[in-house]
């Protein structure tokens, strides 16, 4: 049996080949986020079940568009802008089935997560974060049943509403022309500013519950 000396002379040696201690391995750093509904959403490998819809709406309500930059005494947040864009792909397709507008709805749904980055950020942090958001929106929407990924045809709809959300709110709340405005996101939408389509920013929990009312709404016609 070794003594004391021989497992000092050991760990010298040991020591020596190494040319310093060994350190224990470093922890990885954590990726995932705790949720008021108690679940804990892994960035890097997202799965429908650690995904709530009440989270959504919650994180939603509170993240400004804009980077704030708006009038108002509230921001402009991404669930009042998700309300918007749902109505608007209404009116440019209205036959459009309850699955596509769920996920009109829901086309913003990974920045109750990762936050809404301004279009020339997200271009300058490259393909990895897009990657990220990506894996993210497809367990959305894998847990609310639709496909991982919309069809084409679908997405450009989704798109083109998109924009012209961003342009109703350019014009009303964030200090751009119509001029401007039409440069940046197209001809503006034919609609009365009223209604979904008024964009005067929404206190959180307002805004909050007008986005779980059109998802309760679309989920129960489904």
């Amino acid at each position: 049996m070794a003594g004391p000396e021989d497992r000092a002379a050991g760990q010298a040696i040991a020591k020596t080949k190494a040319g310093k201690t060994s350190k224990p391995a470093a922890k990885p750093p954590r990726a995932w986020q705790r949720m008021l509904s108690g679940r804990r959403l892994d960035l890097l490998n997202p799965t429908p079940m650690d995904i709530e819809i009440e989270d959504i709406a919650h994180g939603l309500a509170r993240v400004a568009r804009w980077n704030g930059q708006t009038e108002g005494d509230w921001a402009f947040s991404v669930a009042q802008h998700s309300v918007m864009v749902e109505a608007l792909v209404v009116e440019t397709t209205p036959g459009l089935s309850v699955s596509w507008r769920l996920a009109a709805l829901l086309h913003d749904a990974s920045e109750y997560v990762v936050g809404d980055m301004i279009s020339p950020f997200k271009t300058a942090i490259g393909y990895d974060y897009k990657a990220l958001e990506g894996r993210l929106q497809a367990a959305i929407h894998l847990r609310f049943g639709l496909p991982a990924e919309v069809p084409e045809a679908i997405r450009r709809k989704i798109k083109q509403a998109d924009l012209q959300g961003a342009y109703l709110e350019a014009t009303q709340i964030a200090g751009f022309s119509a001029v401007e405005a039409r440069k940046l996101w197209g001809a503006p939408p034919k609609v009365r500013v009223a209604g979904p389509f008024d964009a005067t920013p929404m206190p959180p929990e307002a805004a909050k519950a007008a986005f779980l009312k059109r998802f309760r709404a679309l989920t129960a016609a489904m």
